[in-house]
């Protein structure tokens, strides 16, 4: 077997263990979030965070539990719209793509500025409430969770786009017009096989994007069965925060309630971002892959 150079193997080393060192910092609050989910209200408040808590505590699991018809309703419609969000996003990103991939393509200049400008300037908040809500009509319903800010986004198309103009050859799409192939059949049967590391990137993009968000739900949902984990969520803290002030507490006769706060955030945190990382290491081998040659300029 060959030895490998000393500078390579010194080099290997120092990247493991720095490598090693930036996964370590990276766990460390996943880490902390999850201890602090068990850890006794009280501690928290006298002590803090700590990674060897004095006293350990399900309670906050507990009280989530009390709301779990609410938890699973919310985590289907957080499935739902992420799923379909994700799908929608991906379809109209690469077919958005495609041609302003295309050399050939007449208005690609036209078209590419256009989608470059949505990066630089938008309506605001408040008109753009008053174009979903009034003309478009989508206030409490699936739609308003799924369309508005996210379902196409430039910076997708043009990560798409260069993967396309930089990894698949112009002359295979020109070998697939001589055979007669039309446009819908160049982009399925050939730019979309060639794409999947930078189509994984994307989806896992729009996948993270729906699942986190509560902007959305915030602005145009009002139906407490509409809302998303997210919105559930906060509603859940800001109910606990209500019934922990003293004066509101005294209002309900109810001056002795125990509730867990700084806990349940963690362990409302913990519920958000376990399906995200059960999913991430099935994507991590397109992830890098798809971002280093998308991101080339084309």
């Amino acid at each position: 077997m060959n030895r490998l150079p000393n500078d390579v193997r010194r080099f290997r080393v120092f990247a493991t263990v720095t490598l090693s060192l930036l996964s370590l910092i990276a766990v460390l609050p996943i880490l902390l979030i999850a201890v602090g989910s068990v850890t006794d209200e009280n501690v928290l408040v006298s002590t803090g965070y700590t990674y060897l808590p004095a006293k350990l505590s399900l309670d906050s699991y507990y009280y989530m539990v009390k709301q779990s018809a609410m938890i699973l309703r919310s985590y289907g419609i957080t499935l739902l719209v992420t799923t379909a969000g994700t799908l929608l996003s991906l379809t109209l990103t690469t077919t958005l793509a495609y041609p302003l991939s295309r050399p050939d393509f007449r208005f690609r200049g036209a078209l590419s500025f256009f989608v470059f400008f949505t990066m630089l300037f938008n309506g605001g908040i408040v008109s753009s409430y008053i174009m979903w809500t009034n003309i478009f009509g989508i206030k409490n319903t699936l739609w308003a969770l799924i369309v508005p800010n996210y379902l196409v986004t430039a910076f997708n198309v043009f990560l798409v786009r260069n993967y396309y103009a930089n990894n698949i050859p112009h002359a295979m799409v020109e070998s697939a017009q001589i055979d007669g192939a039309s446009e819908m059949q160049i982009f399925v049967k050939v730019m979309l096989p060639m794409a999947v590391p930078t189509v994984a990137t994307v989806s896992m993009f729009s996948g993270l994007i729906y699942w986190n968000d509560w902007v959305n739900g915030l602005y145009y949902i009002s139906d407490a069965r509409l809302y998303s984990l997210q919105n559930l969520l906060i509603r859940i803290m800001n109910n606990i925060q209500f019934l922990k002030i003293s004066s509101n507490a005294a209002l309900l006769g109810t001056q002795n309630i125990d509730l867990p706060g700084s806990s349940v955030r963690m362990a409302m945190a913990m519920i958000g971002i376990l399906p995200i990382m059960a999913l991430f290491p099935f994507l991590q081998k397109y992830f890098i892959k798809g971002i280093v040659m998308g991101a080339v300029k084309g």
